[in-house]
């Protein structure tokens, strides 16, 4: 039996029919094929050569599973509920994610290359061993968390990292497990970063575990596997990724830290959205492994005196 791959380099067009399970989801997304590289972006509604009107996300999931592409790229220009959907099916379809974001050759990992391989072995060496070291701790306090309200021990959440890929930032779970939605619906009202120091339905165990940044623990999973170092700039979740400005956006490339300069400097503290990102540009700019053990010194008198932190 022959098989044969259509290899797309012009937009097209889901056009959902009114029965599908959701009409809104894929409406007016233009999809270019290239190679084994998927690109999703917002598209004009009167376009034209449209495909034929897809009926579920498990049909789209299918489609994917089976195609040769492996890496799927997402306009940030699109809705946070579009890009939100194409997340979860990518993910089913076991797919790269990431967030379309412009090339950054100025950036340490480019201009610096053997620095920045010293940087990231001593990243893996750092994880082993702190995770080693800490695993009583851990299991400790995963066991508070599970006893301490109903629902799973670990939290995750959709990061930005390293080129724009999305991966799921693990840390011990400090909310009871139905506040996600209002955290979403309280944040979506906040012009600033979304950075809440009030957050909704918050646990006992949370309040003290947010308080000594020892939900963060779990980060050095994320370390270890390579999606996150021990310092860098904040891993932005998806409902901040978006709002920044398209000239600033090549941030978006670097690998994202458990430490990094607003964490020691102003922390909770700033939450505007452009200033942190300047900050992490400049920080970036000057980046040297003596700044990154500096900013590990700094980050110690930080917790413990819960400086900025809720």
């Amino acid at each position: 039996m022959k098989t044969s791959t259509i290899l797309l380099n012009t937009p097209l067009v889901l056009n959902l029919s009114p029965e599908t399970d959701a009409p809104s989801t894929f409406e007016n997304c233009s999809l270019t094929w290239e190679q084994d590289a998927l690109t999703v972006a917002p598209i004009a509604p009167d376009t034209k050569n449209k495909i034929p009107a897809l009926q579920n996300k498990v049909w789209l999931q299918n489609c994917l599973q089976r195609s040769p592409i492996s890496r799927v790229y997402l306009d940030p220009a699109m809705e946070e509920s579009v890009i939100k959907s194409w997340i979860e099916i990518c993910n089913a379809a076991q797919k790269q994610i990431f967030l379309k974001v412009p090339s950054a050759p100025d950036l340490p990992q480019s201009k610096r290359a053997g620095a920045w391989r010293i940087k990231r072995v001593i990243d893996w060496l750092a994880a082993v061993i702190l995770l080693l070291v800490l695993s009583p701790l851990m299991g400790l306090l995963a066991v508070c968390v599970r006893l301490d309200s109903p629902g799973p021990m670990l939290f995750r959440q959709w990061r930005v990292g390293y080129q724009g890929q999305l991966f799921q930032i693990c840390k011990f779970r400090s909310m009871q497990v139905d506040a996600v939605a209002r955290l979403v619906e309280v944040m979506c009202k906040q012009a600033g970063l979304h950075y809440l120091n009030m957050v909704p339905r918050i646990t006992r165990v949370g309040y003290r575990l947010r308080k000594l940044s020892l939900d963060e623990l779990p980060q050095l999973f994320n370390v270890l596997q390579g999606e996150m170092s021990l310092v860098g700039p904040r891993p932005w979740a998806l409902y901040d990724a978006i709002r920044i400005e398209s000239g600033l956006r090549k941030r978006l490339n670097v690998l994202p830290g458990i430490t990094g300069p607003w964490q020691v400097s102003t922390r909770s503290n700033e939450l505007d959205l452009y200033a942190v990102t300047c900050r992490d540009l400049a920080y970036l700019q000057q980046w040297g492994l003596m700044k990154d053990f500096k900013i590990l010194l700094l980050t110690i008198p930080k917790v413990f005196f819960r400086s900025g932190a809720y």
